[in-house]
């Protein structure tokens, strides 16, 4: 795809979002949306938040919702989510929305970080969680966005290694992935985990290939364990998370139609979008959902631009390379090492300011609250004089 192109497509995708969000929520299908009160966000989320929309692209609505006064002064918030399938819409309660922006967690930033016009609901509380969204900024970024990041990555190459690889290549391949998902963008598995495990020296866990007795199998991975007195909900939570390796890979085992490069292609798009997000964030910027100097890029790699595909009869593809995806992820992901080393954040958002920003926004309830409770007081008054 040449520029022109995309930045046409760029042009029509983004005059479509802006015209559609209020459109949208005020079809029939998010008649739900009227019931749930003290909505102060209410955005697009996905593609359509990003930029990289298309025509075919389904529209996701994500937004945050302030407890009731009663929820508030009973101090029994909810902290879950209100999510339709049919619509694509989940709209956080304020709870767990700070729970989630504190964390860092990519998927709930991005509802902070939307184009203004995006957004259909800009009242005080809006701008006041939007104008303070640096607040939930840390170095928990690192880890938020290189995850999501890193699993990816792992989806994308085990995927093609499952389509080139002999046996032993592909268990080897499978075996650098679980330690990818700890030592590329992550702590390594055998150093100091803070967040997820107990403390690990170098020779506790020991993964290696070895000879194989399975059918069909040359090599397998095996595992050395020499642990004393270590919390078994840790070792079972990082046994998980090997075998979660082990299931994406499994998932990917059958391949082969021209649905799944497509695929493929989405998780190249997500995954540079993520190291780009997560690398502006940790330089000390502001949440940027929408990639408008990305767009170009990313629409390449979501359309297959930098892959080189061979097809059959059928037009199923039958060897495709991603040597210059890869190259165009290393870029990037060495850019987001060297923001996550370099960066100036706090390791923790300061809580104490993140509570005073709850405490007003919750006093934003209270005041409507209040004001309503006046109106029908004075009504009520006025017509017991009148009899």
């Amino acid at each position: 795809m040449n520029s022109t192109t995309t930045q046409t497509t760029t042009q029509t995708t983004t005059q479509t979002t802006t015209q559609t969000i209020t459109e949208t929520i005020t079809k029939p299908e998010y008649k739900f949306l009227h019931k749930v009160p003290n909505i102060i966000l209410l955005t697009f989320g996905g593609s359509h938040a990003y930029g990289t929309s298309t025509p075919t692209s389904d529209i996701d609505i994500r937004g945050i919702a302030l407890p009731s006064r009663e929820e508030i002064l009973t101090m029994k918030c909810k902290d879950k989510p209100i999510v339709e399938p049919k619509t694509d819409t989940t709209i956080y309660y304020l709870k767990q929305a700070i729970q989630l922006f504190s964390n860092c967690n990519p998927n709930a930033l991005e509802i902070l970080g939307t184009k203004p016009e995006h957004n259909a609901i800009m009242n005080n509380a809006t701008k006041l969680l939007r104008n303070n969204s640096n607040l939930f900024l840390s170095q928990k970024a690192a880890n938020s966005f290189g995850g999501y990041a890193t699993a990816q990555l792992r989806r994308l190459q085990n995927a093609l290694a499952r389509d080139s690889y002999p046996q032993s290549e592909k268990e080897k391949h499978i075996l650098q992935s679980i330690k990818q998902q700890s030592d590329g963008i992550n702590p390594p598995i055998n150093h100091h985990i803070e967040q997820n495990y107990a403390t690990l020296n170098e020779h506790d866990i020991k993964l290696y290939l070895d000879k194989s007795t399975k059918t069909n199998y040359d090599k397998e991975i095996h595992i050395d364990i020499n642990l004393k007195n270590y919390p078994l909900r840790d070792l079972k939570a990082m046994l998980n998370d090997m075998s979660n390796v082990i299931k994406d890979y499994d998932c990917l085992n059958h391949r082969n139609s021209k649905k799944d490069d497509l695929h493929l292609n989405k998780h190249a798009m997500h995954l540079v979008r993520l190291l780009i997000m997560g690398a502006e964030i940790l330089r000390g910027g502001t949440i940027q959902t929408y990639r408008e100097n990305d767009l170009e890029l990313l629409t390449d790699l979501r359309n297959g631009t930098f892959v080189n595909n061979d097809n059959d009869a059928n037009n199923n593809s039958t060897n495709n390379d991603y040597t210059t995806v890869f190259e165009i992820v290393d870029k990037y992901e060495r850019e987001f090492k060297y923001a996550r080393k370099h960066t100036t954040l706090p390791k923790s958002p300061d809580v104490k300011k993140i509570d005073e920003l709850v405490i007003e926004l919750n006093n934003q309830t209270l005041k409507e609250a209040t004001k309503w409770t006046h109106i029908i007081t004075l009504t009520l008054t006025k017509e017991y004089l009148d009899q």
